[in-house]
């Protein structure tokens, strides 16, 4: 009965809602005939007008965007056979958002992942799907391992489901697309100022200056300094920048120059271990690293590009991104839950009938100098035409890239008490160089810096760098205005090779390879059918494809490379209404993705391609203005996620890990008085699991938030309140360790004020 009842549901959203709201359909039915001459204005204007208008007003005071800005996608997300959820400046402003986690908590079906072994930075899951590497900015890819800010973001754009045709490799789940800000002809700034009751002190700054008729320049910047969260340790001192320029703007010929630079200096958050099942059951500020732990990051993004129109109906694209992501770590993650016996030896555990107050955690070091890389370039050509009275919107493009990575490990060597965390050398194996550094108790850990006396060693360096060129093409098909179509196909061809200084043939007992080189040619498919009946209703059905190449993160082991690709499909049938003269967009939709080819281990030496992972769902949502004072955002998102064929030892018939089954959002303004706003809303998540056997389970839990804000023409007040009740839940999960869980922020107030000039 669970099973069944979100999908009947979501049926009766699907095609009963027509009929609900049939009444309102004749009123812009009347207003067709002077929408002719308006669209083909539009048609004929260059397209950066309007950019323009989104940058303007509605950018800051609308939760409904205008659309989505990838050059593949239809701007008019009616056209689009596909989930796309838009988290817009807006709603980040209404919320106080300044990170992009924070962001797509706005996002049913996101869960987020934290720190994991080698991976550090923003670890997505999407639909039951590691979305790591699927993130991208300006429409290309941002596989950099760092934590990504909104100080220069306009808006972020989740596409759901495989999206391979548009994006190459990887998408299972889908694809995550930060927008970045962008010059218009139209003078502004603006600076703002917050600080926080847990004595976190940011501001921002974005001044756009047109120097010329066609031309403006714009800058962003941030700097933060604080505690982020309610947690013990916790700190950031961050700030970047964000320059762009463009030049020829409402012109044929357009020259966009940007650049991202930012530094962030942060305490690395590993969260709880787990014991008996959940979470250990310590006060939720509890913190099992170092005071002297660190993550210390330089980020450089440069893009340049070029956009031509020879024609109303013909449009080149050319554009080069390169982005450079350097890591330094000394970060350190409780491993185990164990006890301690009088010689100082420690036993990890999984199930314990000990007190707490008996029990320790072992200390394990991840330490990682990181320099991740990466330049491509994208070719895209735009053509409408008409064969008879079909219409078609064909885009052709060509896409390079290379990938580069690096990464130097280190570990400490500790003890717990005098007796030693790591084997000696013996005759039979190398010594243990898992860098266990020290236990500390579970209840009231000491807070103190790495043991003197434990050295940092130097552990294995890994190495890859991998090579991608693809053509593609995509046509947007018009029927008539009521039947369209989408059909798209793309040719990868993926070329990797990595590398690792300590390896099977040079350590005992080892499965990493010494190095290895890997080719895969992949063809992906994307295929839809679209029918709207009225210009206020849009129905679709879409099938698409991905692949994940055992190589992706460039990195490997022993009977990898020798393996296909992970294989993805995606079934979707939907709808998609814009009411009340389209100031309030209402979706829904069934979904079915499925992972073959799934990797999993046999052995301490082999892989297979044993796996299947299958996630049945139903989504929907609402944004937009309710009245002309009262703004909603909403969604809602129901997964049902089964790993079909075990990937794993023990993990057959169990649940991905960090997949809940419901996942909902919602957030409220309402102008009460000319100058007075009041918001506020809910993140609500049901219990999900910490890794792939499900022995670790996690509660699930509703966060309140609330919003008071006063404005005037020159200036906003605005007084954020974060989880209102105080409530204890988990806001990352990490499979890594036996699945660790990191607690989300207690109450928290804070106030910012926003300058306009």
């Amino acid at each position: 009965m669970i099973r069944r009842t979100p999908v009947a549901t979501a049926l009766v959203a699907l095609f009963a809602a027509p009929a609900a709201f049939s009444q309102q359909a004749p009123a812009p039915q009347s207003a067709t005939p002077p929408a002719t001459p308006v669209a083909t204005s539009a048609e004929a204007a260059p397209p950066t007008l309007r950019e323009i208008t989104v940058q303007g007003s509605a950018s800051r005071e609308d939760f409904n965007s205008s659309g989505s800005q990838l050059s593949k996608l239809p701007a008019d997300l009616r056209d689009v056979p596909q989930s796309v959820t838009i988290v817009n400046k807006a709603l980040m402003t209404s919320q106080g958002v300044s990170s992009l986690a924070d962001a797509l908590r706005n996002v049913p079906g996101i869960t987020i992942g934290g720190a994991e072994g080698g991976q550090i930075g923003n670890n997505i899951n999407l639909n039951g799907f590691s979305a790591r590497t699927d993130i991208y900015l300006d429409g290309f890819r941002d596989r950099g391992q760092y934590y990504r800010d909104t100080f220069a973001l306009d808006q972020v754009e989740v596409l759901m489901g495989p999206s391979s045709m548009l994006f190459g490799r990887g998408s299972t789940g889908g694809v995550i697309n930060q927008v970045s800000k962008k010059p218009s002809l139209k003078a502004a700034t603006e600076v703002t100022g917050s600080v926080t009751t847990n004595g976190l002190v940011r501001a921002t700054a974005d001044v756009n200056t047109p120097t010329g008729d066609t031309s403006a320049f714009r800058i962003s910047a941030m700097a933060q300094d604080g505690k982020p969260s309610t947690r013990d340790e916790m700190q950031v001192q961050d700030f970047g920048i964000a320059p762009s320029w463009r030049y020829g703007i409402g012109t044929s010929t357009e020259i966009t120059l940007s650049a991202l630079l930012q530094h962030n200096e942060d305490s690395p958050d590993y969260g709880l271990p787990a014991i008996n099942g959940h979470p250990v059951n310590v006060d939720r500020n509890t913190f099992y690293g170092f005071n002297n732990d660190r993550t210390r990051q330089n980020i450089a993004s440069l893009s340049a590009g070029v956009d031509h129109k020879f024609s109303p109906n013909l449009r080149l694209r050319n554009q080069t991104a390169f982005n450079y992501v350097e890591t330094n770590a000394r970060e350190t993650a409780p491993n185990a839950v164990g006890s301690v016996n009088a010689a100082g030896a420690f036993t990890p555990l999984t199930t314990t009938n000990l007190p707490l107050s008996q029990l320790f955690v072992r200390q394990q070091s991840h330490d990682r100098n990181i320099r991740d890389y990466s330049i491509f370039n994208q070719t895209e050509l735009t053509a409408k035409f008409d064969t008879g009275p079909v219409k078609h919107t064909l885009l052709t493009g060509v896409e390079l890239g290379h990938d580069g990575y690096n990464n130097q490990n280190y570990y400490r060597n500790g003890s717990c008490g005098n007796t030693p965390l790591n084997p000696p050398a013996t005759a039979t194996a190398a010594a243990g160089t898992s860098g266990y550094v020290a236990c500390t108790p579970v209840v009231d850990p000491v807070y103190r810096d790495s043991p003197a006396n434990v050295p940092t060693s130097v552990g294995n360096l890994q190495g890859g760098s991998a090579n991608t060129i693809a053509v593609y093409a995509n046509d947007s098909i018009e029927f008539t205005k009521q039947w369209k179509a989408v059909a798209g196909v793309r040719y990868d061809r993926y070329i990797a090779s990595i590398t690792n200084s300590v390896n099977s043939t040079n350590t005992r007992g080892n499965t990493a390879l010494a190095n290895a080189d890997q080719t895969v040619n992949y063809t992906s498919v994307r295929l839809g059918g679209i029918w709207q009946p009225t210009e206020q209703q849009s129905y679709y059905v879409s099938y698409g494809t991905s692949f994940n190449p055992s190589l992706e993160q460039l990195v490997g082991t022993v009977g990898q490379t020798s393996l296909d690709p992970e294989k993805n499909k995606a079934y979707e049938a939907g709808a998609k209404w814009d009411l009340m003269d389209g100031n309030l967009s209402v979706t829904s939709a069934l979904f079915r993705i499925t992972k073959d080819n799934a990797r999993s281990q046999i052995d301490a030496t082999t892989y297979a391609l044993t796996g299947k992972i299958q996630v049945d769902g139903f989504r929907a949502g609402v944004t937009g203005r309710i009245t002309s004072k009262w703004q909603v955002f909403a969604g809602y998102t129901y997964l049902d996620a089964e790993i079909k064929n075990g990937i794993a030892a023990g993990t057959q018939g169990k649940v991905p890990t960090n997949t809940p089954k419901h996942t909902a959002t919602a957030w409220t303004s309402y102008s009460i008085l000319p100058s007075w706003e009041v918001g506020g809303g809910a993140f609500y998540m049901s219990e999900r699991f910490a890794n792939n056997t499900n022995t670790v389970q996690v509660g699930g839990f509703v966060r309140w938030d609330g919003m008071i804000a006063y404005h005037q023409p020159k200036y906003d007040v605005r007084l954020n309140l974060f989880n209102i009740f105080d409530k204890k839940y988990y806001d990352a999960l990490i499979q890594s360790d036996g699945g660790r869980s990191v607690p989300g922020t207690g109450r928290t107030a804070m106030l910012s004020v926003t300058y306009r000039m």
